[in-house]
């Protein structure tokens, strides 16, 4: 009895040990490629910049320019994936990285975390 009991205690700290070190060790995030338009997350909740433009005239009438009014407002940068119907928050809001691709389609290619995207490469997408 006294060595199923040694035995019990064992395999439970072992197992302890085990998911301890399961649940420290780092996930690698994997590379992946992104298609979508570049946003706000104002806009990109919505699907479209239409209900923002139309509903505050100081949005403009272009794309970029209501992602500029937007990210004045407080929103961020995000990728709007038109397929899913969802978007992604990018992680660098840096303006020389994401600001040039206001409003264009673009891929990026970089990890997820969650729902937020740090971008490794940014480039537009052909227009057909």
């Amino acid at each position: 009895m006294k060595g199923h009991r040694q035995l019990l205690v064992v395999g439970i700290l072992t197992f302890c040990a085990v998911a301890g070190w399961a649940a420290k060790k780092p996930q690698s995030a994997e590379m992946q490629t992104f298609s979508g338009e570049i946003m706000d997350t104002l806009c990109a909740a919505n699907g479209s910049h239409q209900q923002m433009m139309e509903q505050m005239k100081s949005m403009g009438n272009d794309k970029a320019t209501c992602i500029k009014q937007c990210l004045l407002l407080g929103a961020k940068y995000a990728l709007y994936d038109d397929v899913k119907h969802s978007f992604y928050r990018i992680d660098d809001q840096a303006k020389d990285k994401v600001e040039p691709f206001a409003g264009q389609r673009v891929r990026i290619t970089g990890t997820l975390d969650k729902k937020t995207l740090k971008v490794s490469d940014i480039k537009a997408e052909q227009q057909h």
